[in-house]
């Protein structure tokens, strides 16, 4: 992928999930950047997502959108606090009766998100240029 390069994918089963939670492992976003739209059943998070595919230290502001969203459930996320930050772990797919089921985005500290879904339908997209972050999010061993 070019440097700067901006990307674009989408995911119509778990496996592509697996890609797109891949891209957004250890993105962030704020508690304020997550919008369901129950009559649309559209849910849309707006990530600073670390460019893991660059090869060196930088964000940029990603969009990711998921669709057919039945109902979605917070566990440990304060809405109330719109500016908390939450950093994106990964995405998972629980089959339900297909091709739905529960989509779970889960949160360092233990926080997450479930969004039961009539299929898998998600789209991510960076929306900006990229920047240079001074640190790289780090894993212990």
């Amino acid at each position: 992928m070019a440097d700067g390069a901006m990307l674009h994918l989408l995911a119509e089963d778990p496996e592509d999930l697996s890609i797109i939670s891949a891209a957004l492992q250890d993105a962030v976003a704020k508690v304020g950047d997550i919008s369901y739209e129950a009559r649309s059943r559209r849910l849309t998070i707006a990530f600073n997502r670390f460019r893991w595919e660059a090869g060196e230290r930088q964000r940029v502001r990603s969009a990711l959108q998921i669709g057919g969203v039945l109902s979605v459930q917070a566990r440990r996320i304060r809405r109330e606090r719109r500016e908390g930050v939450l950093e994106l772990l990964a995405i998972a797919f629980e089959p339900g009766e297909p091709p739905g089921g529960i989509l779970t985005l889960s949160f360092a500290g233990g926080g997450d998100l479930r969004a039961t879904v009539e299929c898998v339908d998600a789209v991510l997209a960076d929306v900006s240029t990229p920047w240079p972050t001074p640190r790289a999010p780090h894993h212990e061993a």
